[in-house]
């Protein structure tokens, strides 16, 4: 097979959640572990960091993967989902994994793990972990796909857990309430091991994460009580830091609650050192300045146009929408155009209800099952005074922004990470 009938395949073949959605979940660890059976458990020849939560762990492990390469590990990276390339999901040292290895692994190793009937993301995961061990990493930062507990990665024993934060999100498949979320999240937390909570939420939801870090012996340590003289202020683009420790951190990601992500990846840092990493100041430092440049990383409050201006976030929950919102109403510029859409399977009521009424709309729909019709969300958004026309496809929607836009304008694009993922390719 070529590489894009390799990615047909995996796409095709493979239940994918980001392309399909419910259909596409499989709770439970069996597959992953027969999985990880077959390729003799690839995982346990390095030392691996485990990142979980609602919102913010995308930022949140890239930062941290920025930070120990820059202290000289050789570092796995493995997040989702992809936005342009399906390699952005597998990276040693900001790499993207050669598309010689997805052929190969697929083309030799089909014969083994077909009869597991694994989904897209627990076969991509493997990949991951195979990937990692004949390189000889180091050390490999692992985010969470969906929930915690039962999700694929938690087949893995890791130095350090991460949970940044709890929103109402994937309800169906996590529960209806925070403490419900709470606990399938918590379920990464390991015995014996240390856990950083990012954000410590309601005392219902802080007393889950208690109570299971007491059932298992973990050590438990929450960011806003350890970093208690954690400073975080807006300077002219972008964000600057200061805690016990560590004076004028600048930070290179500059959209909402990166103050929170920077708060969460210093204490998990604290913790690092505490076991053993070997972590220089100016490693912090450069890791924050120069995010995107080690790692890759994209949609994350991205300016993608300076005249008129043009930024991206892929925030596509009430929780990480609310910053949103926020930021938009700190920002400078004579009108505001949001080029919008959402996955159908996202409370769109709850999102709708914080946007921003002064703006025009560009509704669309990404090129995914997964999007809503961008009809359907205009009908919505009018019952909260949100007005703006149709597009079938998110580049007709940019390209009307475009047009209707002057160069002190602010063009807003996001609602779905697959929104973003339509965008990028447009402008990169």
């Amino acid at each position: 097979m070529t590489y894009n009938e390799t990615l047909d395949y995996l796409y095709h073949q493979m239940p994918e959640y980001q392309r399909i959605g419910d259909k596409a979940y499989k709770p439970g660890l069996d597959n992953s572990l027969a999985l990880d059976r077959i390729f003799n458990h690839p995982h346990q020849q390095y030392r691996t960091i485990h990142v979980g939560g609602t919102n913010g762990k995308g930022s949140t492990s890239h930062l941290l993967a920025a930070i120990l390469q820059e202290s000289g590990y050789k570092v796995g990276l493995y997040t989702s989902p992809h936005l342009i390339d399906f390699r952005e999901r597998i990276r040693i040292n900001g790499e993207m994994i050669p598309r010689g290895f997805v052929m190969e692994f697929v083309e030799k190793h089909k014969e083994q793990f077909e009869p597991v009937m694994p989904s897209f993301f627990e076969l991509t995961m493997e990949m991951a972990f195979l990937y990692f061990a004949q390189q000889e990493v180091d050390v490999a930062v692992i985010e969470v796909g969906l929930g915690g507990r039962l999700d694929s990665t938690n087949i893995i024993s890791p130095d350090l857990s991460i949970i940044t934060n709890i929103g109402l999100d994937h309800m169906k498949q996590l529960g209806n309430t925070l403490p419900k979320i709470a606990a399938e999240k918590a379920g990464i937390i390991k015995p014996y091991t240390p856990v950083v909570i990012g954000e410590m939420g309601s005392t219902d939801v802080t007393q889950v994460f208690i109570d299971k870090a007491q059932s298992v012996s973990a050590p438990i340590v929450f960011a806003e009580l350890y970093m208690n003289n954690f400073k975080a202020e807006r300077g002219e683009g972008e964000w600057l830091f200061n805690a016990d420790g560590y004076l004028d951190v600048k930070a290179e990601l500059k959209g909402p609650a990166q103050d929170k992500n920077a708060r969460t990846v210093l204490t998990a840092v604290e913790v690092l050192l505490e076991t053993g990493y070997e972590i220089p100041k100016e490693a912090v430092y450069n890791g924050f300045a120069n995010v995107t440049l080690i790692t890759g990383l994209l949609g994350r409050w991205q300016q993608l146009q300076a005249s008129p201006r043009i930024i991206c976030d892929i925030a596509h929950n009430a929780h990480g929408i609310r910053y949103v919102a926020e930021q938009l109403q700190s920002e400078k510029f004579k009108r505001l155009h949001i080029v919008f859409g959402m996955a159908n399977d996202k409370d769109v009521k709850a999102v709708l209800n914080l946007l921003p009424k002064n703006a025009a709309y560009y509704f669309t729909q990404a090129s995914v099952e997964r999007a809503m019709d961008e009809k359907t969300l205009a009908s919505h958004a009018e019952t909260y005074g949100l007005k703006g026309n149709c597009y079938t496809a998110v580049a007709e929607a940019i390209n009307a922004a475009k047009e209707n836009a002057d160069k002190n304008d602010l063009i807003f694009i996001g609602g779905s990470s697959f929104i973003v993922a339509d965008a990028l390719p447009l402008f990169i």
